[in-house]
């Protein structure tokens, strides 16, 4: 997801917005740097922080990426009679595997992505479950080929810190045999999706693992691509800002283009190739429906190689991140007991 701007009723102040612009650059930075880079008191900034975490506004967390553990991830679309879509959606928000849920399309369609732990977990929900859910009409299931990232998007591949200038511990080297994920993993990464900046002393009295080990093994499966940091931002702190989802059917030959041009557009937080009929996926932020108008007659209007397209304003969303929310609030995740973490 590239940098938030707050909207015109966001609930962030001027120092709370700067350092959340510095935990998007990097989400593990110490208080210290940033209190450095904003001239600020440490105690300030995470005194702040934690406020602005306990009140549901923001949460960092840490993720696998699905790609570097030969998983594949999902965006399905599950049309619905409008009076079942929020129980649909409730259901499907309850489910690990399922990172984010939004009601769509006035109430009559679901949109959720689906990291499924094994085939027969993905079939289970799409071919059986949803199927024999009474309120819903059909589902298409698009899977996710590749991830456009935008010049502002703040990837975190081989990401610096521009506080610091410094190269992240994910750019150290490591053997090969550190390059996978292992057993003793599972209660790790467990923690670290509920609480990104869980310090090292934490982490290692809750794995039963020392501090040294703990700091080695996260700077390995950084390095590896399998794990990243992000910072979740509840809606409530981007103000009054409408989102939607766009899909487009795009000719094969202009694909890459068009998904490359697409992910560099303002308004754009996400930008991916899928499977089916539609074969761009994108998500789009605007303060007005007006902009959202302006931003398909003049941007979108521009690209070659797009045959039709369809776009769906987003009504509410129920999760995002692995973060429930409410009134658009981030709920705190629950605790997790130590050394008892689900196993991936």
């Amino acid at each position: 997801m590239g940098a938030t701007e707050t909207g015109k009723n966001s609930t962030l102040d001027g120092v709370d917005t700067r350092i959340v612009q510095a935990l998007q650059l990097d989400p593990r930075v110490s208080f210290n740097r940033v209190a450095a880079e904003l001239g600020v008191a440490e105690q300030t900034v995470a005194r702040r922080y934690r406020r602005l975490r306990r009140d549901g506004v923001v949460r960092v967390i840490g993720a696998v990426d699905s790609r570097a553990v030969g998983e594949n991830d999902w965006i399905i679309r599950v049309h619905c009679r409008p009076d079942g879509a929020r129980q649909v959606a409730e259901a499907l928000a309850r489910r690990d595997d399922a990172a984010w849920v939004s009601i769509a399309a006035a109430g009559a369609e679901v949109n959720f992505s689906l990291h499924p732990r094994t085939p027969q977990d993905r079939d289970d929900l799409l071919v059986q479950r949803l199927q024999r859910t009474a309120p819903v009409h059909d589902i298409a299931a698009a899977m996710i080929l590749h991830r456009f990232v935008g010049p502002g998007v703040l990837d975190w591949r081989g990401r610096q810190s521009v506080l610091t200038g410094e190269k992240s511990m994910a750019a150290t080297d490591y053997a090969e045999s550190d390059m996978r994920l292992r057993d003793e993993d599972g209660a790790l990464l467990e923690l670290l999706a509920r609480d990104g900046r869980a310090s090292f002393s934490v982490l290692a009295r809750a794995t039963g693992m020392s501090i040294g080990r703990v700091a080695r093994r996260i700077a390995a499966l950084q390095a590896a691509g399998i794990l990243y940091f992000d910072l979740d931002i509840a809606p409530a702190a981007l103000g009054s800002s409408l989102s939607a989802f766009l899909w487009l059917r795009v000719a094969p030959a202009q694909l890459d283009a068009v998904g490359r041009a697409v992910a560099e557009h303002d308004e754009t937080a996400y930008a991916a190739a899928v499977t089916g009929p539609f074969n761009i996926f994108a998500v789009l932020t605007a303060d007005t429906a007006d902009d959202l108008y302006h931003y398909v007659t003049t941007k979108m209007a521009t690209l070659d190689g797009v045959h039709s397209f369809e776009l769906t304003p987003v009504l509410e969303r129920l999760k995002q991140a692995g973060s429930r929310t409410t009134a658009g609030r981030l709920i705190p995740p629950p605790p997790v007991p130590p050394r008892a973490a689900r196993r991936r």
